[in-house]
């Protein structure tokens, strides 16, 4: 629908330093013997008692950015809105406890759209195609997480779109993609990137066209955190730094839970990546 729901960040500060301590395979008592923490004072603040100078050395030893660790601790962040854009349409549908988002971008001259992901069920998506009059030509999937795509066989009856998703993560024959490939669709041009690391074939979308360029992100990235990532946390961290957060800072990210954001805010505030910060 047109993005104008405020929606509450995805992951809160204890997820951030879970993630990271995941990922980095490191148990409590790794962690405290490297921060000079003891256990308990760890597990305070992971039970959601935040103390300033224990986030500092955590922080530090997870490799996180302090102050944006606190920020979101302190609840002093949330992306500035991105609001309403001619082109775009944010879906947000639950998933058992948890809420997902799936997105349609179209040509606003042509009509022709594009979707990225299902959510739980895409009848808001299918209501909206036909409100508008949009022709959806194309399906694109970031990652084969039932939450992400638990209704494509309807979306694809529906419309007989072509379903597009990882060569290397392809249970259901969906046609295949790798790093770089690239679509064009009316004036909406379409680049394909590999960020691998939450799941082993997750890809996102890098388009231009629109008022703005967008990136649909899936779970690879989002609002002050990213996906989890435990079985390949370094090559998330490189995938997302190196082929997300260095498109132009301008660029408005769609992740697959919680709000929009934009390259430059978590370049500027996402705590997982502490070197740009430095630049």
């Amino acid at each position: 629908m047109p993005i104008t729901e405020k929606i509450a960040l995805e992951d809160a500060y204890t997820d951030v330093l879970n993630k990271a301590r995941k990922g980095l395979r490191l148990s409590l008592e790794d962690l405290a013997e490297r921060s000079g923490l003891s256990v308990q004072a760890i597990q305070s603040v992971q039970n959601g008692e935040p103390a300033q100078d224990v986030l500092e050395k955590l922080a530090f030893v997870l490799n996180l950015h302090a102050p944006s660790l606190i920020d979101l601790a302190e609840g002093a962040w949330q992306p500035a809105p991105v609001g309403n854009m001619a082109g775009l349409a944010m879906f947000t549908t639950w998933y058992g406890d948890m809420t997902v988002n799936a997105y349609l971008v179209w040509d606003p001259q042509t009509k022709e759209a594009v979707s990225f992901d299902t959510g739980a069920t895409c009848q808001p998506m299918l209501d909206y195609l036909q409100q508008q009059g949009l022709n959806l030509k194309k399906i694109f999937i970031t990652h084969t997480h039932m939450d992400h795509l638990a209704d494509l066989e309807t979306l694809q009856r529906q419309t007989q779109a072509d379903s597009y998703g990882s060569a290397a993560e392809n249970p259901l024959g969906l046609k295949p993609l790798v790093h770089q490939d690239g679509f064009a669709l009316g004036n909406l041009r379409i680049r394909v990137l590999g960020t691998s690391g939450h799941t082993p074939g997750g890809l996102s979308y890098f388009i231009q066209g629109l008022q703005k360029p967008l990136v649909i992100v899936g779970d690879a990235l989002f609002a002050g955190s990213m996906g989890g990532a435990a079985y390949a946390y370094q090559e998330a961290l490189r995938n997302n730094r190196e082929k997300i957060l260095a498109l132009p800072e301008e660029t408005v990210i769609c992740p697959g839970h919680g709000p929009l954001s934009t390259v430059g805010e978590e370049r500027a505030h996402n705590p997982f990546f502490p070197e740009l910060k430095m630049i």
